[in-house]
């Protein structure tokens, strides 16, 4: 659990869940939380977190899946990379899936199995901005070993997201004044890694899509990056 003491300010958190009973079940535990948590439902639309009421709350609890089928790893950077606070309650028990959430910067994951004894102190200490391990992050956390996710250096994912927004590596290396031999070695070295894991990588498209995959990366910022070209 988070260490350190938290403060009994009033919270306001988002919830993004397109299941109407999940969202009623955390809207009721927030509400017989002491003090209590005020609580937003974005009825699944993520649009809703960034405008209105979910633009300045404190926490959002994130539905990793709102597309079925698809972890949407992409909006979870996307939230952590414009400084949001985020509680990840997922229906996914599989600990790396937890393991990667937390890797891009979500505060707590917690499955839908785990109730408000777990899920209000999470956002509690969110809003505070510290880590909350619930029980099943405690055991993904012990029993990870995902050689599939190579760790890539905060260098080495600057780089790869610049080159996706850019149409030479010429400009990247202006973008980030370093030289192209530098650009090129960061990125081969991003190719090594990914065939080490079993995820070979040769093409720029291949790298994009690998890139979608582990959430270094949106749908959304590559399609304003084709339509500002």
């Amino acid at each position: 659990m988070a260490a350190g003491a938290l403060t009994d300010r009033p919270i306001t958190a988002v919830i993004v869940d397109d299941h109407a009973a999940i969202a009623a079940g955390v809207s009721a535990w927030c509400a017989r939380a002491t003090p209590p948590i005020e609580l937003v439902d974005a009825e699944g639309k993520l649009a809703w977190v960034w405008t209105g009421p979910g633009a300045t709350a404190d926490v959002v609890i994130f539905d990793l899946e709102l597309v079925p089928g698809r972890p949407d790893f992409g909006e979870l950077r996307r939230l952590v990379d414009h400084g949001r606070r985020v509680v990840v309650y997922s229906q996914h028990a599989d600990g790396a899936t937890a393991v990667k959430c937390v890797d891009l910067g979500a505060l707590a994951y917690l499955t839908k199995r785990e109730g408000p004894e777990h899920l209000v102190p999470a956002v509690r200490a969110a809003a505070n901005g510290m880590p909350y391990t619930a029980p099943s992050l405690s055991g993904a956390l012990m029993s990870d070993d995902t050689p599939h996710r190579p760790r890539l250096s905060p260098r080495e994912t600057e780089v790869l997201r610049a080159w996706f927004a850019s149409s030479s590596k010429e400009l990247v290396a202006a973008k980030l004044n370093i030289t192209v031999k530098t650009v090129d070695t960061h990125i081969a070295r991003v190719r090594v890694k990914y065939a080490n894991a079993g995820r070979s990588a040769s093409t720029k498209s291949d790298l994009v899509s690998r890139a979608l995959d582990d959430g270094i990366i949106t749908l959304a910022e590559l399609n304003r990056t084709v339509t500002s070209m």
